[in-house]
This record gives structure tokens, C-alpha cells and sequence, in this order.
């Protein structure tokens, strides 16, 4: 597949006749329709509220993304499957030996944030899997509308199965994940690897 293909598999898809509307300040959201109750309690929900902004560093990304997790009711006790994207170690690491997922379970992917300024939404997760160059899944999914906050979010994705039988087995698979907003800013790009196994 080429580079361009590539890059295209990874951008969020568009809905025909829908424009993202222009990027609001946490002040501009708190004063808009103040005397709507409905819109007062969806505010309110992402922590938007009269002096909710206080003094925000606007210097950095609007989203940290901090890991990519795995989570299955089939994990062993205390077992946990976690990717610490910023790592660029761990990263590396897992193209050389790949994380071991268990043939034929249902598992979900997820991941942790930070939003640190600034209201998010159209901002999406996107992975496209491949093996041996050829692509055989794309997951996207939305992350939903956030307000900044010092602690981390935790977005769990819908539930997959993993492929199971010898063929599935034979080989790595190579990963690449981006968090992307309708804009086309990337918060997160990074690649990763796992292979399928019996057990975990």
C-alpha cells in the first residue's frame, strides 16, 4: 500500500453536508444561550460554567494522549495489556516483539487522555491494521465531547473478537493509531504490533 493510501485510511471520515463549526473558548461556551436550561445542563456536564476556565495554559495540545489499552473479561487476574504511547521505548520495542492477543475473545480497545484546554469533540480514534502490507481492519471511533480538566479520561471503544485458527495465528500483525479531530489535527500518531496466541 502506498504512503498516500496509507494516509488516507487514517483521516476521520466525513459526513456529506457537515462543517465543524468554528472553535469556541471554555468563556465563549459558558456565556452562549445562557438562558437555554437544556444547553445549561450539557454545559454544566463538561464542567463549563461561569468562572470554570480560571487561567489555562493554552502553550501546549489541546489532548495529551497518554495510553492504549487492551481490556477482556478473558484476562488472566492482574493481568493488563497497556501501550504507554509516549514512551518511545516501549514503542519501539513492540515492533521488534508484539503484543500477544488471545485467538477467538472478545476484547475492547481503549484509551486515556487529557484534554488541557480548550472544549473538544469530532476528535476520533483511528487504527488500521495490516499484515504482511496488506490492510485487513480499520477501527474509528468517536471520543466523544470534553471540557479540560486536570485528571485523565478513559474511553473504552466497542467490542471486537480476535480472528482465531492456525492461519490467523501464523505471522504479526502492524499497527497504526492516530487521534485526529475533524480539523485534521493529529494529537497521537504511532504504530504498534501484536501477534495472536492460544492463550494470553
Amino acid at each position: 500500500m502506498s504512503h498516500d493510501e496509507d494516509h488516507s485510511d487514517l483521516l476521520p471520515s466525513q459526513t456529506a453536508g457537515y462543517k465543524p463549526t468554528a472553535k469556541k473558548t471554555v468563556e465563549e461556551y459558558a456565556a452562549l444561550d445562557a438562558e437555554d436550561e437544556s444547553l445549561a445542563r450539557w454545559k454544566a456536564s463538561l464542567g463549563i460554567g461561569p468562572g470554570a476556565a480560571g487561567a489555562v495554559d493554552t502553550s501546549g495540545p489541546k489532548v495529551s494522549v497518554l495510553s492504549l489499552f487492551l481490556t477482556s473479561a478473558t484476562l488472566p487476574p492482574g493481568k493488563t495489556v497497556s501501550i504507554d504511547i509516549n514512551n518511545k521505548s516501549v514503542l519501539d520495542a513492540l515492533k521488534k516483539n508484539p503484543l500477544s492477543i488471545k485467538e477467538g475473545v472478545e476484547y475492547n480497545v481503549g484509551i486515556t487522555f487529557k484534554v488541557n484546554h480548550s472544549i473538544i469533540s469530532g476528535v476520533r480514534y483511528i487504527q488500521v491494521v495490516k499484515r504482511a502490507g496488506v490492510k485487513v481492519d480499520k477501527l474509528e471511533q468517536m471520543l466523544g465531547s470534553y471540557a479540560p480538566q486536570a485528571d485523565a479520561y478513559t474511553k473504552n471503544f466497542d467490542p471486537e473478537e480476535s480472528p482465531s485458527g492456525m492461519l490467523a495465528r501464523s505471522g504479526s500483525y502492524s499497527v497504526r493509531s492516530r487521534v485526529i479531530d475533524d480539523d485534521g489535527e493529529i494529537y497521537a500518531d504511532f504504530e504498534w504490533s501484536f501477534k495472536l496466541t492460544k492463550e494470553w
